[in-house]
């Protein structure tokens, strides 16, 4: 999980920020951007010894001066459920895609290593057929050590 996606998350939720020098705002998160600068209201802050306090209405912190954020537990497992069902919705997607038959996956293939590639030659050595089972090439004896002086340079 990442920090943005966590703060984008905690938008409206209570919040503690330490910064650096000791200082800690507790508040509502309003909103936060790219550089982890935040604002927040009903700001309630604390000077480093602990002996003061001051209230502000809203508080505009800087990302660099952040030291810690404590954000409530119910933020944080509300990411977790997000984040696992957007690894749900694209295996199932995948899952989706896979039921096509290995013969289009190879022409595929070779289609992007056509373009570009710098294994041109070795893909004019590799003569192999595909399986049904999902494009597992067989090469020939030949076309392996073709591949294998290829690599070493010869």
């Amino acid at each position: 999980m990442l920090p943005l996606s966590l703060l984008k998350a905690a938008q409206s939720h209570p919040m503690l920020v330490e910064l650096k020098n000791g200082e800690t705002y507790n508040g509502h998160l309003v909103s936060c951007d790219s550089w982890m600068n935040i604002n927040l209201r009903d700001v309630i802050c604390t000077s480093k010894d602990g002996d003061r306090f001051w209230r502000m209405p809203e508080c505009y912190i800087r990302g660099s001066t952040i030291k810690y954020l404590r954000i409530p537990d119910e933020v944080i497992d509300m990411v977790k459920e997000d984040a696992l069902a957007k690894v749900r919705n694209r295996t199932e997607m995948n899952k989706g895609r896979a039921g096509g038959g290995g013969q289009g996956n190879v022409q595929n293939q070779n289609q992007r290593n056509r373009g570009g590639n710098r294994n041109n030659s070795n893909n004019r050595n590799m003569q192999g057929s595909a399986s049904a089972s999902g494009g597992v090439r067989q090469f020939s004896q030949n076309n392996r050590s073709a591949m294998q002086q290829n690599k070493l340079g010869k």
